[in-house]
Parts: structure tokens; C-alpha cells; sequence
């Protein structure tokens, strides 16, 4: 579990780098302008961070179904060599989808360059397309179905973990340990992205700009904010491990 909590993490900061470094660049500048090879590697960059997000909450979600659920089987299942081709899985699989949506991408011909965010995405450039963008828009809802199937299956595995830890009241107590900062991770994450896209698909253009703008900005920022909160208040390995404990002196 500390393996995949440290790939998050780093998922984190992977995707604020794809982000805040462009945006203090701006606010510095009188001409928010960017190229067309930077909007497009924005772009990959973000959305390569969210899809990674999700395959990793799925890893962390199969991780603990074993854990509770099998845990007799745990280390025949959970091996150092399967959780390291997991990892590989969970970060090569968004690469790979969101690659092809940028080749997809930039195959098209542009009639515009104004992009009203304050980040590149992939449906922005689609947007000023002077070509069909049918193939476009088939591969993303491939993208989005292979998505939504991930959170069906982290929704199974905690049914399956919900049933076998309210057996008992050790179960109970893991349960609250090792599961709800993970459940809270997951639903804050799931909430923001879909306010995103509902705001992408059917944002009002009345709204102010401001007010539009944080509203695209949320997935940038709440979870690698809380994330930390969470796992760090309520995991007690990870508490322990930042807080020194003033009171215990080793001579």
C-alpha cells in the first residue's frame, strides 16, 4: 500500500509540474501565449496525471480487496514482482491512451488559437478544428468507458471489503485504518473531475471568467492538496513516521 501511495504522490506532482510552472510564467507576463508544441504537451501532461490517478486508486483498491478480504493469500498474490508490473500498468496505460489522443490531435488543422482556460486540454484544440474530429471523439469515449469501468471495480472491491470487515470489529477498525482515507481520496478525486468535465460539456459561457476558471481548476488542486491531509492524519505508519515524538529520548 506505502508502495502505491508513494506513486500518487509522485502522480502529484507529475501533474502540478504539467500545470503551475506555465501558469507563474503568465502571471509574469503581459502575453499569455504559449506554442502550439507546449499547449499540446500541457495538455498530455494533465490529463496523463488524471488518467494515472485512477489507475493507481484502482491498484490501491485491489490491493486492499487482497489484503482483507484474502489475506491468507496476500503475499502469494501481492508479490514484489506482480506489484512492480501493477505500477508499470498503471502508469504506461494513460501514457499510451493519452499518446494516441494527441496523435489524433495534431493531425488536425487549426482555424483558432484562443483558448478560454488557463490550462491547454485536448477538447480546447479540438474546439478550432477546421476537420471532422469523429475519431476524436470515439477514442475519448474508448477513454471514458475504460475509465468509468475503473471506478465500477474499485466500487466492487469496497463492497467486497465493506461486507468482510462489518463481520467483525477488528475488521471494523481496519476498515477505518487503511479504507476510508483511501474511499475519501477516491470520492474527492471522482467529484472534482466530473465537475470539470459537466463544466467543459455544459459550462455556462455567462459565468464569469473568474469563477469559470476555478471551477476548471479544482482537480488541479484539491486532491494533491488532501491527499496528503488524509493519508498523513489518518494512517498511523505515516503520521509516525512525519511527527517526532519529543517526549521519547534514546541515550
Amino acid at each position: 500500500m506505502y508502495i502505491f501511495l508513494c506513486n500518487l504522490c509522485i502522480n502529484a506532482l507529475y501533474g502540478t509540474a504539467g500545470f503551475y510552472p506555465r501558469f507563474l510564467s503568465d502571471l509574469l507576463s503581459d502575453d499569455q501565449v504559449i506554442s502550439y508544441g507546449g499547449c499540446v504537451t500541457q495538455g498530455f501532461v494533465i490529463y496523463t496525471s488524471v488518467m494515472c490517478e485512477i489507475t493507481l486508486l484502482t491498484a490501491m483498491a485491489y490491493d486492499r480487496y487482497v489484503a482483507i478480504c484474502k489475506p491468507l493469500q496476500y503475499h502469494t498474490l501481492l508479490t514484489p514482482a506482480t506489484v512492480g508490473k501493477i505500477i508499470v500498468l498503471a502508469w504506461c496505460y494513460p501514457l499510451l491512451i493519452s499518446g494516441i489522443a494527441v496523435l489524433l490531435t495534431v493531425r488536425l488543422p487549426l482555424c483558432g488559437s484562443r483558448i478560454c482556460k488557463l490550462f491547454c486540454d485536448n477538447g480546447s484544440i479540438l474546439q478550432h478544428s477546421c476537420a471532422p474530429v469523429t475519431i476524436n471523439r470515439i477514442w475519448s469515449a474508448f477513454t471514458l468507458a475504460g475509465q468509468i469501468l475503473q471506478v465500477i471495480l474499485i466500487g466492487w472491491s469496497y463492497l467486497q471489503i465493506t461486507r468482510v470487515c462489518l463481520r467483525s470489529e477488528e475488521g471494523r477498525l481496519k476498515f477505518t485504518q487503511t479504507c476510508v482515507p483511501h474511499l475519501l481520496t477516491m470520492v474527492i478525486f471522482i467529484v472534482v473531475t466530473l465537475f470539470d468535465v459537466l463544466n467543459s460539456f455544459y459550462g455556462d459561457q455567462n459565468m464569469p471568467l473568474n469563477l469559470r476558471n476555478l471551477m476548471a481548476l479544482q482537480f488541479l488542486i484539491v486532491p494533491p492538496v488532501f491527499n496528503p491531509v488524509i493519508y498523513g492524519l489518518n494512517l498511523q505508519k505515516v503520521r509516525t513516521a512525519v511527527f517526532i515524538r519529543k517526549n521519547k529520548i534514546r541515550y
